[in-house]
């Protein structure tokens, strides 16, 4: 089911990313949004709270929360954090600060605490925007010749957009972090703009045909449909295409979403291009025998760390 699939070289990383884009078919030169609006602001112990407000060309609210640490001095790094999908569609970018089952605990105290600015962006169907839902989304994007994950996928460049043009946020220490629906969209973001320095996924990363030769692929959400791309790529030959940049990938054996032979298949496939680009040292798995959908308590100790690890010095001027 794989075997035209194209793995991608070095070289071809522009052309392929190209590629994908034109896949998703939702992405365009402007990745911006059209208006940005603040609803509150609130101090509140460590942290600054911003309520925002985005609207895209065509007129949809994108609710955003956007959380300053009061004692980082400018410019600070930051993180786009991704929330899951885990058929809450009342969740949203509530996850920020209420968390969700499969995560140890909320993640803003622990960002926050690392010094990171974080903003977490409410993708089309949760949260205040659950109307219209996934289901009618997908169908109308599909109709249009667009993608839903698509859409998701350039709201999010947009919000790169937004804290690379921030004054208060060094655009170079930038990093993505998700579970699951968030997870997968770390390391998409990773592959296709380089704005993102560092990118973390958790319960998230396997071979898509593989998933399909399981019959695991049906227990994801219509918004993944992106017709044509297992015929294009792979996931580890995707997620690639963020080397050298470094990633980490936090999975559970015993996660319906990444079965072993689909994780493996993916970690070969990129192991093999970081180790082409002398860039091994830059690739972090975190891999747990008796984890399922969820985030354990080392997972978080290995994410924070790899976090102060990649983002945490200052760059250069």
């Amino acid at each position: 089911m794989g075997s035209n699939r194209v793995i991608v070289q070095v070289g071809d990383v522009a052309e392929t990313r190209r590629r994908i884009e034109r896949l998703l078919g939702c992405t365009d030169a402007d990745l911006r949004f059209a208006k940005s609006e603040t609803i509150s602001t609130t101090e509140l112990g460590d942290r600054v709270i911003h309520d925002l407000r985005f609207e895209m060309h065509d007129g949809e609210a994108v609710p955003a929360w956007f959380v300053q640490p009061l004692g980082c001095s400018a410019p600070c790094p930051a993180i786009l954090y991704l929330h899951a999908h885990g058929a809450r569609y009342d969740i949203g970018r509530a996850e920020l600060f209420d968390g969700r089952p499969a995560l140890q605990l909320p993640y803003i105290d622990d960002l926050v605490g690392a010094g990171l600015a974080v903003l977490c962006i409410e993708m089309p169907g949760f949260g205040a925007r659950q109307v219209p839902n996934e289901s009618a989304r997908s169908k109308a994007h599909l109709w249009h010749g667009t993608t839903l994950y698509g859409r998701m996928i350039h709201e999010l460049r947009c919000g790169l957009t937004f804290l690379s043009d921030h004054g208060a946020i060094d655009p170079k220490r930038i990093g993505t972090l998700g579970i699951s629906m968030g997870g997968t969209q770390a390391f998409w973001l990773a592959a296709l703009d380089e704005r993102v320095a560092a990118s973390v996924s958790l319960c998230a990363f396997a071979d898509l045909a593989c998933l399909i030769e399981t019959g695991e692929h049906d227990k994801h959400g219509h918004y993944m449909t992106v017709p044509g791309l297992v015929a294009e790529t792979s996931t580890g030959a995707l997620a690639g295409l963020a080397a050298p940049r470094p990633q980490f990938f936090g999975v559970g054996m015993k996660d319906w979403s990444s079965p072993p032979i689909c994780f493996e298949k993916a970690r070969a496939e990129i192991e093999r291009i970081y180790n082409d680009r002398d860039a091994r040292d830059a690739l972090f798995f975190h891999v747990e025998t008796e984890a399922g959908h969820e985030e354990t308590a080392a997972m978080r100790g290995a994410v924070l760390s790899f976090l102060r690890q990649t983002l945490s010095s200052p760059t250069s001027p």
